[in-house]
């Protein structure tokens, strides 16, 4: 008899995860049953429930699914597929809990990064007939993997060290491991299993098998890019290494002034960065970007008296900022999947496509009203969404900072025009410029809807940006 009630995959996108799941599947006794746990949809993209659970009840209480796999079927055990991005709610549970069993797949981040690239590409997620394959090439983005490795990392960090701290063990699993059948036999007896197989399911194909080379088109450019990062890191993704601090690629430095931007997303970075460009003298496009934490070390050592700088923007600026950039828009850089969400899922009143004429100041008002109220649930813990960096509240964007290098100072946007020139200043720029404020790209400005209700609701998703940066009402 098993030892666990239940069983989780801890797994990305292209680590091979749906090949996984189809062979444990094949196990009399063992079910999986999806991504029960993804915030966009529950089970698999078409399903409406799980175990006779919908998504709607799921995101009302996730630890309702989670009793429902434990004891869904007598004899036999169920489990599911959770990814770093999946329902933050029942994570703790999961890792805490001796008698859910972890498995952990891993895959080379290099392979899992060009895979995605060309899965988004062609929009073929999964393979069961060669003669169908769509190819395509993936174009390599330095910045996009950084950031893909760092969160790959940060979550196989946290795994690990939970199950230290907990005197659990995990079942680790890698991608080149999953076409040999003694391990998955392996894998089922771990999970108490007494079936055997003699040959695996091969329902499913590999799809992109040729060379990275052959399926990056800017491969030259990946070359150089990857040279950057630590060797051992690109060999494989690293379940026992050491905790890491915040990726900061997104920090930009200027071209010739020893000044360092470490920017808040949502903030007004576009201002910030044509002020330093302006410095020197330069485009944009030639301040200093794409830091690794060695390359930022390097930069510091070089240039003694650099001073770095962070700045703020008062919390309902920069929600309104976030809400019509990223979640309005459909436009690039917009976050369409959770849009999609939002809309389906929490009935934000906001248009299917781009706002239209019909799109007025009152449902411009409405829309961001219900924004504001996601944002405080998301905040709080209470929607199966990510929190992302840029409606994250700008304390807590602080403090991550703060685990790598701290700014040495801390503008308020509405400052900025003293405090940027003084500080350039301070490092040797004989004349510096004031910073040009940028326009809003929304379709009404915050002054056209901004009332007492707004100010209340942002106060209440961003109560702790308030107390502990002293806002008052952005009036």
């Amino acid at each position: 008899m098993s030892q666990f009630d239940c069983f989780v995959i801890f797994a990305e996108m292209r680590t091979g995860s749906n090949f996984l799941e189809a062979n444990i599947n094949a196990f009399d006794g063992l079910s999986c049953l999806g991504e029960a746990f993804n915030p966009h949809f529950i089970g698999y993209p078409n399903s409406e429930d799980v175990l006779g659970i919908t998504q709607e009840e799921r995101d009302r209480d996730p630890t309702r699914l989670l009793n429902q796999v434990r004891m869904a079927t007598p004899g036999a055990l169920g489990g599911f597929r959770y990814f770093h991005d999946h329902d933050p709610r029942v994570l703790d549970t999961l890792l805490t809990d001796p008698k859910i069993a972890k498995i952990v797949l891993t895959r080379n981040p290099v392979d899992s990064y060009v895979s995605w690239k060309i899965a988004r590409a062609t929009g073929q997620w999964k393979l069961t007939n060669v003669k169908r394959r769509k190819e395509a090439q993936a174009h390599f983005d330095a910045r996009e993997f950084e950031e893909h490795v760092a969160d790959l990392q940060a979550f196989q960090v946290q795994i690990l060290n939970t199950l230290q701290r907990t005197a659990q063990t995990a079942f680790y699993i890698d991608f080149d491991d999953l076409h040999d059948l003694e391990v998955m036999n392996g894998l089922a007896r771990w999970l108490g299993c007494k079936d055997q197989k003699d040959s695996l399911n091969t329902a499913l194909k590999r799809q992109n098998p040729e060379p990275v080379s052959e399926k990056v088109e800017n491969f030259d450019e990946m070359e150089r890019a990857l040279t950057r990062l630590d060797t051992f890191n690109l060999t494989r993704t690293p379940n026992f290494e050491p905790r890491r601090g915040p990726v900061v690629p997104g920090y930009l430095a200027c071209a010739e002034t020893p000044l360092l931007y470490m920017p808040i997303r949502s903030g007004p970075e576009a201002m910030v960065a044509d002020w330093m460009a302006a410095l020197d003298g330069v485009k944009v496009n030639q301040l200093t970007k794409d830091f690794s934490q060695g390359t930022l070390r390097a930069w510091k050592r070089d240039r003694p008296g650099h001073r770095s700088f962070t700045v703020i923007r008062h919390p309902l600026a920069r929600a309104h900022e976030c809400f019509c950039s990223k979640i309005l828009s459909t436009g690039k850089g917009s976050f369409k999947g959770i849009r999609h969400t939002l809309r389906r899922v929490h009935a934000l009143p906001i248009p299917e496509g781009e706002p239209g004429a019909d799109y007025d100041e009152n449902a411009h008002r409405e829309a961001f009203t219900a924004w504001l109220r996601w944002v405080k649930a998301n905040l709080a813990g209470q929607t199966a969404v990510r929190v992302d960096g840029h409606w994250a509240t700008q304390s807590q964007c602080l403090q991550g900072m703060g685990d790598f290098t701290l700014p040495d100072m801390v503008i308020r946007e509405s400052e900025a025009d003293t405090y940027l020139p003084a500080l350039a200043m301070q490092v040797g720029h004989p004349a510096p410029a004031d910073p040009k404020p940028h326009a809003n790209a929304a379709p009404f400005s915050l002054a056209q809807i901004y009332d007492d209700q707004i100010e209340s609701l942002s106060r209440d998703a961003y109560q702790r940006d308030y107390v502990m940066f002293g806002f008052d009402d952005w009036t």
